[in-house]
């Protein structure tokens, strides 16, 4: 407890263009090493650099979502460094003028609380390509098809003070810039790449301890497990009298440790110098205001809706906004449950289907590992087996046996539920003098777990309500089944 971690990310998305920011080559994922590098991207004599359009209208996009200030006016630069995945011995940056200064994004906590990281800048750059070290045998090989590929860097302040908060806020980002269609966001591919910025200091200080960056970590498990081994490790190393040497580190998952890749370089070591083929990037008002017009509705702004307008607990709120696919979703089960039973009360309902989406479907979607769009249960037909719960046609036991059943394909379409219901018979027994008979024949069973319960064992009446559903296969109403049984058992 002596110590605390600080944090900052720097993370790269692959904007979503299906070409490259100066060149017409493809950016498709996949193809054979080299196939997909053309003059441009490798800068054979004679070429110049044309900037796409779309890459700049996605780095407005996030300006805009995170309440930045985008420039109008922004600066190319190149930065300098060597090495074999590096074909121009450049890279084509933004440094001193980004097209992003500022801004901030709200994370939700695992304990439910809200708090702003803070922006530091997101500028345009290229890729590098990619070193291959495997089935060369002791060589290298470079495959230069990223190369070119349109990145935007996104800068946080070192606003982060364990692992968890750095992963809340990397969940945040992928969710937003896959929300505002910027970057498909897929971290196998290299889509969405993290670099950590950690240090420590003591408790309470003002000043910053020396950081080390530990690189491309692609996934939320490396990511945390990385901070939380780095932080130990430059502890131990204090603790001992030693100092913290500013460095750039990589993460071994196999041994859960970093370890050193190189001294850590600053601005002046990389040479910036303004980029001479090209001209500085303007941003008209007409084209800002253009792609304002374009954005949906921000995560932010839809959790806050469902928790005023919706009456949803704001984890909730947080937990269906955690996609722009399952909040659609989960809107299109609150409006068929809508449609199938009108005039029932709108938080009760989408207090409901939150329950069933972030239940029952997400735990379907984790197992068999499908996308929520290609949900094999429809938002409408998951509307329709909430409607059958709520209005007591079956117990929420049998809900999930239906939904099972709706999932393996067992009935189509948005009346799937009804027709998996009547075809087993599962409707639940509701009436009242079928019931009571039941429960009179299992009382009079019974009679040792009887003077049980009437003698202070609560716990026995358990052992009737099992007796009880067992009897009617699970159909019995449990709540009529409840009070019928305290009635018989108080005799």
């Amino acid at each position: 407890m002596k110590w605390e971690t600080v944090i900052g990310l720097e993370t790269h998305v692959q904007l979503s263009t299906r070409s490259k920011i100066f060149s017409g080559a493809s950016t498709a994922f996949g193809a054979p090493p080299n196939t997909q590098a053309c003059a441009v991207d490798i800068a054979l004599p004679g070429v110049l650099p044309v900037l796409n359009r779309g890459a700049v209208e996605r780095a407005i996009r996030f300006g805009l979502a995170v309440g930045a200030e985008v420039r109008r006016r922004s600066v190319f630069a190149r930065k300098n460094y060597f090495y074999p995945d590096l074909p121009k011995g450049y890279q084509i940056s933004q440094f001193e003028a980004p097209i992003v200064q500022g801004g901030a994004l709200r994370i939700v906590l695992a304990d439910g609380a809200e708090r702003a990281v803070r922006l530091t800048r997101a500028h345009l750059e290229e890729d590098a390509g990619k070193s291959l070290h495997e089935d060369f045998h002791g060589m290298s090989g470079i495959d230069l098809n990223r190369a070119g590929t349109p990145l935007l860097e996104i800068v946080s302040e070192p606003d982060m003070r364990s692992a968890a908060e750095a992963v809340a806020y990397a969940r945040a980002l992928h969710a937003l810039v896959r929300w505002i269609d910027i970057c498909d966001g897929n971290m196998q591919e290299g889509s969405f790449r993290c670099d950590a910025n950690v240090s420590v200091r003591p408790r309470g200080a003002a000043a910053l301890g020396t950081r080390c960056e530990i690189k491309n970590l692609n996934s939320f498990r490396f990511l945390e497990r990385a901070i939380e081994y780095e932080a130990r490790r430059q502890i131990a190393i204090i603790e001992d009298g030693g100092r913290i040497e500013l460095e750039t580190r990589l993460y071994d998952p196999d041994r859960d440790e970093t370890r050193s890749m190189r001294t850590k370089e600053e601005a002046h070591d990389y040479r910036y110098f303004p980029e001479p083929d090209l001209l500085p990037l303007e941003v008209s008002e007409a084209w800002l205001a253009e792609v304002a017009a374009s954005l949906p509705e921000l995560p932010v702004a839809r959790r806050e809706r469902y928790v005023r307008d919706l009456g949803l607990p704001a984890q909730d709120a947080a937990t269906l906004t955690a996609s722009r696919e399952t909040a659609d979703y989960f809107e299109a089960v609150v409006a068929g449950l809508a449609e199938a039973e009108p005039g029932g009360e709108r938080p009760a309902q989408a207090k409901a289907a939150a329950n069933w989406v972030a239940g029952e479907l997400a735990g379907a979607l984790n197992r068999t590992g499908v996308e929520i769009g290609a949900s094999p249960v429809a938002a409408r037909a998951l509307a329709r087996l909430i409607a059958r719960i709520r209005d007591d046609t079956i117990s929420g036991k049998i809900a999930k046996e239906v939904f099972d059943a709706m999932w393996a394909g067992e009935a189509g379409g948005e009346n799937a539920a009804d027709a998996i219901i009547e075809r087993r018979g599962l409707r639940q027994i509701t009436d009242a003098g079928a019931l009571e008979r039941i429960i009179e024949e299992i009382v009079a069973a019974n009679p040792a777990q009887v003077a049980e319960y009437r003698s202070g064992k609560e716990k026995a009446f358990n052992y009737f309500v099992g007796q009880a559903m067992k009897a009617t296969k699970s159909k019995g109403n449990p709540a009529q089944v409840a009070e019928i049984l305290k009635r018989k058992l108080a005799g």
